[in-house]
């Protein structure tokens, strides 16, 4: 039953991590929906490792080809040095903003932002949020013509992740279509915005909750890490090649829907 339980995590966690549902708001309520303990910060950081994995496996062509700098074009270059600021830009809020909670609101996993009710009410506003997004007509902004201005926009909506229920990919997606930016681009550079914001997360929780894994079964738990990796890396190319040709609206849908049940269930 450990098995399975640290598996059903896993799944939870690597289907939900890039999906714009909020992974944090699933591993609380699906496992309560199903009976099950919810993880709690240490667990679902040690499980979410697998999730910063798979965003290096998914995109280590890309990565591979910026560490080649001697056969790069001049274009490439530029374009490589222009994601690294942006990416830089866009980073900084979510590490300002997550060490103050880290540092000073000790208190911060138990507080009414993880409460059920506050779950189902961001989730609610985060539909309408991505539905308005979603509509937006302006398509025009991408990797290659975008300006550093919008990635601290984009930065500054990641960073409201920090709150269970936000999604970190519904927000900064959402902020980028608000912006612009083409759904194709939007999504890759969400999730490339991903890498060093999802990474510093789950090592900081880790290292910070590494006294507690004596309680834990070790290799239930690395079959949940495993399990989390497949299942990113099948919820990254899903959500790449649907977003780009479908936006956002069956995640707006199932949002509202998600946020009613928990309010309905209360």
């Amino acid at each position: 039953m450990e098995f399975l339980k640290y598996i059903f995590y896993g799944i939870i966690q690597g289907l939900t991590e890039f999906i714009p549902v909020s992974s944090t708001a699933h591993l609380k309520i699906i496992s309560l929906f199903f009976g099950i303990d919810d993880p709690g910060s240490s667990v679902s950081a040690t499980i979410q490792i697998g999730s910063v994995f798979a965003i290096f496996w998914y995109f280590r062509k890309s990565i591979s080809n910026f560490k080649n700098t001697n056969s790069r074009k001049p274009r490439d270059s530029f374009l490589f040095n222009k994601l690294n600021k942006s990416i830089f830009i866009g980073t900084i809020p979510i590490v300002f903003i997550g060490g103050i909670i880290k540092l000073f609101v000790p208190g911060f996993s138990d507080s009414f932002l993880r409460s059920n009710l506050s779950i189902a009410l961001v989730s609610i506003l985060m539909s309408l949020i991505m539905l308005f997004a979603d509509i937006s007509t302006k398509k025009s902004i991408n990797l290659n013509n975008h300006k550093y201005p919008n990635s601290l926009y984009i930065g500054i909506a990641q960073a409201f992740a920090i709150v269970p229920g936000v999604s970190r990919s519904g927000a900064t997606i959402s902020m980028a279509l608000l912006s612009g930016w083409n759904r194709k681009d939007a999504a890759k550079f969400s999730f490339l915005l991903g890498i060093p914001s999802i990474s510093l997360a789950a090592f900081v929780e880790f290292f910070s909750a590494v006294n507690q894994f004596s309680a834990f079964p070790f290799l239930p738990l690395f079959a949940g890490l495993i399990t989390a990796f497949f299942s990113s890396l099948l919820a990254i190319n899903f959500l790449i090649k649907y977003v780009s040709s479908n936006g956002l609206k069956i995640f707006v849908y199932y949002r509202l829907i998600f946020g009613i049940l928990i309010l309905l269930n209360l």
